[in-house]
């Protein structure tokens, strides 16, 4: 499974109601909440081994599957 599987599958444990691909604007909009965003957090970290420290918990980060994806990209170990 490719990472964007892996992120859109780690999103929808969260939210199986949206349909993150097709989405351009996930917090912009106010598709996702605060508490989906916590929500999310745990689950990347346990999808892709990460620790997302909290300077990171910022809306633009996790606006966009792209956005989401370049962060874990960031936090992952080589």
């Amino acid at each position: 499974m490719d990472e964007m599987s892996r992120l859109i599958a780690a999103l929808e444990e969260v939210r199986d109601d949206v349909d993150f691909a097709a989405e351009a604007h996930l917090v912009e909009d106010g598709i996702l909440d605060s508490l989906d965003l916590t929500r999310i957090i745990a689950s990347l970290d346990e999808a892709f081994d990460i620790h997302i420290p909290a300077g990171e918990i910022e809306p633009e980060n996790f606006d966009t599957l792209d956005a989401m994806l370049e962060m874990v990209r960031r936090y992952r170990k080589p």
